[in-house]
């Protein structure tokens, strides 16, 4: 066959052999034998075989797996995935939904999209003119890494979108969840048994690390599954809510969730959330809760996000997994910021498909409450299916060979006395040269929550300690390979590869570093508020407690941890080492935004929409808003009732702009 009818007969395959996958993996409901698939998927490979330059990135052919990756690129995404927040019970979905009725000043009926919370592993696809460019991991939200041939090989993603007529974007943006299902999990397990390999923990564990081999052949022998929930962008798809995003997200050729539904009362979601419990366990996959959005896309826009998470959306979470086993003993450990944490030492039990064998007793105080002794029969649960706590003793299994837990006075790590500070459960190691606190930073500042410097692991990191390479966080950037190469367990190529990540952490943002830094009270929404606030590191280590107090969302705790951690002359020698070692800390370019420079105030009652929302489109559009009124306000927004705030912007020559003057400023309609 000469190449142009060979090219014409591909085409042909190609759509076929779509089509058929489209109805095997995601319908269920195949109308050809499997024996066919298999006949017109041989003659698909001898074509592309004889013509490889007719090979396209859509191919069927392309989901067995290509050439394995050295590595791992990073793939920035085009808006933020963000985390949920989580609710418990029903008068925390009251909550959540008031809030939402509060922020929008209404009191009309909302329409929720309830949908089953997957226990797999987010992934984000795009698509350009209908074919799957990219793909790639959460990451830490802003950045992901580039898993494209990996997801290529899972059936479920169509390599090509289908809807020949439907208004497709250029550019597509889909998230959802790639996960394992449970027969798929049983089977990798034995055959991984069979086979001398350790076992996965649980399905989900098994689908993040099918997906980050460097082989993707490895990752195309998994019988991974995929259920989109989410556009990046909605407005770019001809859909004005989640209902009519699913079923044009379905005629385009992703599998959605049957379970989905919609509601608009608290009655239908709890029903909603009850049957979803009571059938959890007859699903061929895992959930761990379910997932509450507002349907509507104008109503999301209006609610906005927080830092961390979307305000429009909840994942209520099943109550946690429970098992019983024993206390054998309890040990403390030492936190990076003095806190000394009691955890008991559990005789292994399996709950929930994870082998617990210790939990945290959180404090002095708890013990007490809860009344434990080393050597009780305890409850166990991972509370949202993940952290393992110690629920309660079981009385009436003790022997009377039971003893006290007893608290030490002097830190188990450095024998200073220990404190607890007037109004705090928490008991303190206050020596700030304590080498347990030291380790624990290092830690923090090298991990995920950090700069997440690959290679320098907790392991890792405690090994630098021990051999005496690594003392403080600059001494992580004057590492070197030959000081790497030849410790335990390392070598030539992990040491290169520590060594250039050091070197790419080198440079972050502003929000990052100030996170990494592990300062008491400031985690990674009060980071970037912070980076957000102050325009360079200069200005935030000169910062006063007024200064602080007047970012909105910091109150006096994180305000007077700040003042103390940079008014430290060890942290500002510490800084200095990190700027002379070419540390390059970069704060976002604002020139854009209409309102940079500009510090709002609110005082008194709006009308026409929440003081939140008006604050949010002033942050969205560049400008700050503070709490307090200060010569650092630039215009004073008056709604009705405006109070004293009024009489002393007039005194200090401030600005007032009323309900319909502000509008204007931000561009919305009087």
């Amino acid at each position: 066959m000469d190449k142009k009818k060979a090219a014409e007969r591909l085409q042909e395959l190609r759509q076929q052999l779509s089509f058929h996958a489209h109805r095997y993996y995601v319908l269920d409901d195949p109308v050809i034998a499997d024996g066919e698939y298999d006949q017109l998927f041989r003659e698909l490979l001898e074509y592309e075989q004889q013509f490889p330059d007719l090979i396209t990135p859509d191919s069927p052919s392309q989901r067995v797996g290509g050439a394995p990756l050295d590595r791992f690129e990073e793939a920035r995404h085009s808006a933020p995935m963000l985390s949920l927040d989580n609710i418990f019970d029903q008068d925390e979905l009251l909550d959540f939904t008031a809030k939402i009725q509060r922020y929008l000043q209404s009191e009309a009926t909302i329409s929720y999209a309830v949908e089953p919370k997957l226990d797999g592993l987010a992934v984000e696809l795009i698509y350009e003119h209908g074919v799957l460019r990219q793909g790639a991991t959460r990451g830490d939200g802003l950045v992901g890494e580039d898993i494209t041939v990996q997801l290529q090989t899972v059936q479920a993603i169509p390599l090509k979108l289908l809807g020949e007529g439907l208004d497709i974007p250029e550019r597509l943006v889909v998230r959802g969840e790639v996960f394992l299902p449970r027969q798929g999990f049983f089977e990798l397990n034995q055959q991984r048994e069979e086979q001398g390999e350790p076992l996965f923990a649980n399905p989900r564990n098994a689908a993040a690390g099918s997906l980050r081999q460097l082989d993707p052949k490895v990752t195309a022998s998994r019988p991974l599954s995929f259920f989109v929930y989410a556009v990046a962008e909605p407005t770019l798809t001809p859909c004005s809510d989640l209902e009519e995003l699913f079923f044009w997200l379905g005629r385009l050729g992703f599998r959605v969730n049957p379970l989905i539904t919609f509601c608009q009362t608290h009655e239908e979601i709890r029903a909603q959330y009850d049957y979803l419990q009571q059938v959890r366990h007859d699903l061929g996959y895992e959930i761990d809760g379910m997932v509450i959005k507002v349907s509507d896309f104008g109503l999301q826009q209006r609610l906005g996000n927080t830092a961390r998470a979307p305000r429009w959306a909840v994942a209520w979470k099943f109550p946690a997994v429970q098992a019983t086993t024993v206390i054998s003993d309890v040990l403390f450990q030492v936190g990076r910021t003095g806190a000394v944490t009691p955890v008991a030492v559990l005789e292994p039990v399996n709950v929930g498909g994870v082998m617990v064998q210790r939990a945290s007793l959180h404090n002095r105080d708890e013990i007490e409450r809860k009344g434990l002794l080393i050597g009780d029969t305890v409850l166990v649960q991972r509370a949202g299916d993940v952290i393992p706590e110690v629920i309660k003793p079981i009385v009436d299994r003790r022997t009377g060979s039971e003893q006290p837990i007893e608290f030490p006075v002097r830190c188990p790590e450095c024998a200073h006395p220990l404190v607890r500070p007037e109004g705090e459960a928490v008991t303190r190691c206050v020596n700030g040269h304590c080498p347990a606190q030291r380790l624990q930073s290092l830690i923090y500042f090298a991990g995920k929550s950090g700069l997440d410097i690959d290679g320098l692991g907790r392991r890792n990191m405690e090994q630098l300690v021990e051999s005496g390479l690594v003392e403080d966080i600059p001494d992580i950037f004057n590492l070197k390979h030959e000081d790497l190469a030849v410790l335990d367990g390392w070598g030539e190529k992990s040491a290169e590869k520590a060594i250039a990540s050091i070197e790419k952490a080198k440079t972050t943002s502003l929000s990052r570093f100030i996170g990494a830094l592990g300062v008491r009270y400031v985690g990674e929404v009060t980071a970037e508020l912070l980076s957000r606030h102050f325009a360079s590191l200069d200005e935030l280590t000169a910062a006063t407690r007024e200064d602080f107090l007047e970012v909105e969302g910091i109150g006096e705790q994180a305000a007077a941890s700040l003042v103390d951690y940079f008014s430290d002359s060890s942290t500002m020698e510490m800084l200095n080492r990190l700027l002379q070692l070419g540390m390059v800390i970069v704060v976002p370019e604002t020139a854009d935004n209409p309102l940079d420079g500009h510090v709002f105030l609110f005082t008194g009652t709006l009308d026409k929409m929440s003081r939140n929302e008006a604050k949010q489109l002033v942050k969205e559009q560049g400008g700050q808003v503070v709490s307090g009124i200060s010569k650092r306000v630039t215009h004073l927004v008056a709604g009705e009732k405006g109070g004293s705030k009024l009489k002393k912007a007039a005194a200090m020559g401030i600005p007032v702009l009323e309900q319909d003057d502000f509008f204007r400023l931000v561009g919305k309609p009087v």
